[in-house]
């Protein structure tokens, strides 16, 4: 089992491009499990026709520990086997605890053993790498992180902090970085800056997304990208950083 987890700042994408790596995975006949750290509980939507799904604590709230596993997981787009840990009310307590209280959850059910994922692909808020936001990169659940981000000066800082956590982290034997995706956003030297952050902390860019109208246009469908336009250049670009993302996970391996 492939545990790998992508952070990055809000807004960044992190949800769309883990979607349609959770399908071009599935395309590639493995079995994947997408769990989504965000209290805004979006993370599979597009997975779902853009339908929310129960979150782990909503059930938790209304069921108690005893809510059955299989109301817990629910299945979508291309059999994606998907969770959303969800939050607090708004106001009412701590986000972070919410994705702790979820992924104990998932352990004290067996799911991973119940359900054998090949891959496990956790989405993760990124802006603050803090309590149960880091949960995924200290406790063992993921045991690669990859940053997503653009040239954008806010998202290569919250790249860089995230990066930061992972090394410190990676001290105690947790998780460790496997890399950089650059999602271009079309800013000036682009390129040029997510390459002197991969230097700066010590990584690389192991796979690029182009700005494409093909995410708005499927977004706009309520899909993902791999389903509305599955013969289009993004599907493919999808499916290739797919390849390269496993083939980095086996590198740190060796």
């Amino acid at each position: 089992m492939i545990k790998m987890a992508i952070y990055g700042k809000g807004g960044i994408g992190k949800s769309t491009t883990a979607s349609n790596l959770s399908l071009a995975f599935a395309k590639m006949g493995l079995k994947v499990m997408q769990i989504g750290c965000d209290p805004k509980a979006d993370s599979t939507s597009y997975l779902h026709g853009n339908h929310s799904v129960d979150t782990v604590l909503d059930l938790i709230r209304k069921k108690g520990k005893s809510v059955p596993l299989e109301e817990l997981v629910t299945e979508g787009a291309g059999g994606v086997l998907c969770v959303e840990a969800g939050g607090p009310t708004p106001g009412m307590g701590c986000a972070g605890r919410g994705i702790i209280a979820a992924l104990e959850t998932l352990e004290e059910k067996d799911a991973f053993e119940i359900y054998e994922p090949d891959i496990v692909l956790y989405d993760v808020l990124g802006d603050v790498v803090c309590g149960g936001f880091a949960m995924p990169i200290r406790e063992g659940y993921a045991e690669k992180v990859f940053l997503l981000t653009s040239g954008e000066n806010m998202a290569i800082h919250a790249a860089a902090n995230i990066a930061m956590a992972v090394e410190n982290f990676e001290d105690r034997g947790y998780a460790s970085l496997g890399g950089i995706i650059l999602n271009s956003r079309n800013v000036p030297r682009e390129r040029e800056k997510v390459q002197e952050l991969a230097e700066d902390i010590h990584s690389e860019i192991v796979g690029v997304l182009p700005f494409s109208e093909e995410v708005q246009k499927a977004e706009e469908q309520r899909k993902t990208v791999m389903e509305a336009f599955p013969d289009g250049e993004m599907a493919a670009r999808y499916q290739e950083l797919a390849r390269q993302v496993l083939a980095a996970c086996k590198k740190e391996e060796v």
